[in-house]
């Protein structure tokens, strides 16, 4: 007579030891999902930061091309400053404007970090083991992690 296991019997070791490898690789999963998540919103922030850099530059380069001929012959004509003169001032003005849209392009992409910080986190969490975890409080496990 063969004999069958019973519902109730405890799981096999094996059994146990397929379950946590599965967990673990799900969790792996997650977690790299999680990276790639936090690694694509980190590049669009960079991206609107390069988009407002150039839209900064641009501008600069562009108003400084369009007025400079005109503003040099307008002090020329109403002042007694040589026409040279008048270039060195009229580019010297355009090139602080320019140099401060440039500086506040140059602060909205200094906060971008492009390390996922949260996700690196969980991994030393979970790498650590249980011993270490807190647990979930109430909010923590209706909230998203973002």
């Amino acid at each position: 007579m063969a004999t069958h296991p019973s519902p109730n019997a405890d799981p096999s070791l094996a059994s146990l030891i397929g379950g946590i490898i599965n967990d673990a690789k799900d969790l792996l999963l997650h977690e790299f999902l999680i990276a790639k998540l936090e690694m694509q919103n980190e590049l669009r922030q960079t991206k609107a930061a390069a988009i407002s850099f150039a839209i900064g530059a641009g501008t600069a380069v562009v108003g400084g091309l369009l007025l400079i001929l005109m503003l040099v012959h307008l002090l020329n004509t109403f002042t007694t400053i040589p026409l040279w003169g008048c270039y060195g001032i009229i580019g010297g003005s355009l090139l602080f404007v320019g140099l401060i849209v440039l500086s506040t392009s140059k602060r909205t992409v200094e906060p971008i970090d492009v390390v996922p910080q949260q996700t690196i986190g969980t991994l030393k969490e979970h790498a650590n083991g249980p011993r270490n975890r807190q647990p979930p409080t109430e909010h923590s496990r209706h909230s998203p992690r973002y």
